[in-house]
């Protein structure tokens, strides 16, 4: 029998079992009621928060549209392709059953303490499952690979589809990966292991400030929910982004030209002049001092001119791709002869600036114009039958919708729209990224240049963008020889230029299979004076890559065989940034080294000092 010490000792121990497990269960407790306060105070914050939003939402004056890009016949056309084909369907079920076989089989033998290989992973680069506990957690993981394989079997079986139409196909896609995306595990509280444990942690304050974000958010987009991607109170254009030194010495109605102040003794002598899309605004191309372009060929030796655009009101939407030829290229290549004499400039084009500059040059190619030595384009396309994503958007629907958002506002589309637009093409990364963060983890936005930028957004003239869209995205009329521009059918053949045309191996918006249809159109390419090169990453970080930071690679080929596939097998890889190969392409093409010149200098006199007021204008 035990002594009355042990019996006594068992008690004691008895006690404070039990009173250690009456602490935890009162802790327990305790973290629950402040749990729940905090979620009852961001639900009373949120009715506060909502009330102050709700009476700046314009109501509609319509009923909208519930279909306005014409989904409904397109999702009806490709899946009753597919369910016509038995053989096909049986394949595809026959696949995901060996896909969830082969997942349950390998979590049995995990919980029974095995190591059994995934039955699918993520695809490279997928930072959804970046947490560990997508991989460490047993039921997280079942969660995540379930979901991969039902989001990949469903996009496989409408990639696949038969007997469909290409650009159905393309269009139905795009939208199956967005609802593939949008129903991610990621994307929910319940299911996301970082949101349940930061709610746990913070007893649910994540929550509260999430709410806070997102009318936040709600308010600054007048009832529409305007997503923040970034601090936008921690930069100012002028002050620490696009800084650049220089002056505006010439402006008109659309566009005003910048001029760089050198930080060489001597420059070349054939001036530099920069088109930049007008769909953003320049300074990409000068972002902080470490990445800029602008600084670097200032640095380089180069007298440099760019356009800055006008973000556009309502008084400019009948502006046409005509007038942005003349008001825009033609006006800067008549103001750089007046600021340095010289009669014959180096161009370049970035995106839609490309696409513009390449028409211009078949225009003036035509009328015996020689004022452009060379150009370079950046991200550009001429040749739009492989184009991007942003093709799903211009068939006959998608453009009656662009066609009525600009009506109902006057005749421009709204940067919204356009920002809206781009976000779709990476939405992981633009907008479900920042649902989580902002909303659901209840983080402020970091403060991100590149970010800042990009939700910078501008206004497209009416007419000026429908002729893009239809001219290039849906006829592709100017690879073809159809386009007119300025009462001249233009042909890329007569282009004989020495051109440099700049790709990126994962563009989403300018594909380098596209690019590089776009680069065998000149009469260039046969002469053998077209250089194609292909940069790691993408549409931005592709182009915008200084040397100094050791980032990505590069690709280069000195021939042009008649497909990319062959391009890229002949290729040399090098690592780093492509400046210096564009940078010893382009000093051959620009004359010797003479005493610096300064803005003001020249005929055309300082109008004010850089970045300028056009880029200032807020959409």
């Amino acid at each position: 029998m035990a002594s009355k010490t042990e019996k006594t000792h068992k008690t004691n121990t008895q006690t404070d079992t039990n009173a250690d497990q009456q602490d935890m269960l009162n802790q327990g407790f305790a973290a629950f009621e402040k749990f729940s306060k905090a979620l009852l105070e961001a639900s009373t914050r949120s009715q506060d928060l909502l009330a102050e939003v709700i009476p700046e939402m314009t109501p509609k004056a319509e009923t909208p549209d519930p279909d306005p890009l014409g989904l409904a016949p397109d999702f009806a056309n490709v899946f009753g392709k597919i369910a016509g084909n038995p053989e096909h369907i049986l394949k595809a079920q026959q696949s995901l059953w060996q896909g969830y076989s082969a997942l349950w089989a390998n979590a049995i033998a995990r919980a029974a303490g095995k190591t059994n290989e995934d039955a699918i992973k993520p695809a490279p680069g997928d930072r959804r499952w970046k947490d560990e506990e997508w991989s460490k957690n047993l039921a997280f993981d079942l969660i995540k690979q379930s979901y991969l394989l039902s989001a990949n079997w469903l996009n496989d079986l409408v990639d696949n589809a038969e007997g469909v139409d290409p650009k159905t196909r393309k269009k139905v896609s795009f939208f199956t990966r967005q609802m593939t995306d949008a129903f991610a595990p990621t994307n929910f509280a319940m299911t996301n292991p970082e949101v349940l444990r930061t709610t746990i942690e913070s007893q649910g304050e994540n929550l509260r400030k999430g709410m806070e974000n997102f009318v936040h958010d709600l308010k600054r987009g007048h009832g529409t929910l305007k997503i923040s991607q970034t601090d936008t109170e921690a930069f100012e254009i002028g002050r620490n982004i696009a800084t650049a030194p220089g002056k505006v010495v010439y402006e008109n109605e659309i566009m005003q030209l910048l001029q760089f102040s050198p930080t060489t003794e001597t420059t070349y002598t054939r001036p530099l002049l920069i088109f930049p899309p007008w769909i953003n605004k320049y300074y990409i191309l000068d972002l902080r001092p470490e990445q800029s372009m602008i600084r670097w060929l200032v640095d380089k030796g180069y007298t440099v001119f760019l356009v800055s655009w006008v973000n556009p009101d309502k008084s400019l939407k009948d502006k046409t791709f005509e007038d942005y030829m003349r008001d825009g290229i033609f006006a800067a290549l008549t103001a750089v002869e007046k600021a340095t004499g010289e009669k014959k400039v180096n161009t370049v084009g970035y995106c839609i600036g490309g696409t513009l500059l390449s028409a211009t040059l078949a225009y003036m190619a035509d009328q015996k114009d020689t004022r452009i030595a060379s150009a370079t384009f950046f991200a550009a396309q001429a040749d739009f039958e492989e184009a991007g994503d942003l093709q799903v958007f211009c068939d006959e629907a998608g453009l009656a919708t662009v066609e009525k958002r600009m009506d109902e506002a006057d005749g421009v589309l709204d940067g919204a729209t356009m920002a809206e637009t781009f976000n779709m093409l990476r939405s992981n990364d633009l907008i479900w990224s920042n649902v989580i963060s902002n909303y659901m983890l209840g983080k402020s936005p970091r403060a991100f240049d590149l970010l800042f930028w990009n939700a910078d957004s501008t206004r497209m003239p009416k007419a000026l963008h429908l002729e893009y869209l239809h001219t290039f995205y849906r006829k592709n009329a100017y690879a073809k020889g159809q386009m007119v521009l300025g009462g001249v059918r233009l042909d890329p053949g007569k282009v004989n230029v020495p051109i440099y045309v700049q790709s990126s191996r994962d563009d989403h918006i300018a594909p380098y299979r596209s690019v590089y249809r776009g680069a065998q159109l000149y009469g260039s390419a046969a002469k053998g004076k077209v250089r194609f090169m292909m940069s790691g990453s993408g549409h931005i970080a592709g182009v915008i890559n200084p040397p100094a930071a050791k980032k990505y690679q590069h690709w280069t080929n000195e021939d042009l065989p008649e497909t990319v596939e062959d391009w890229i097998e002949g290729a040399t890889e090098h690592p780093g940034s492509w400046w210096p190969d564009w940078h010893k392409w382009l000093k051959t093409k620009s004359g010797k080294k003479i005493p610096a010149r300064r803005p003001g200098e020249g005929e055309l006199k300082v109008i004010e000092d850089a970045p300028g007021r056009y880029v200032k204008v807020k959409s």
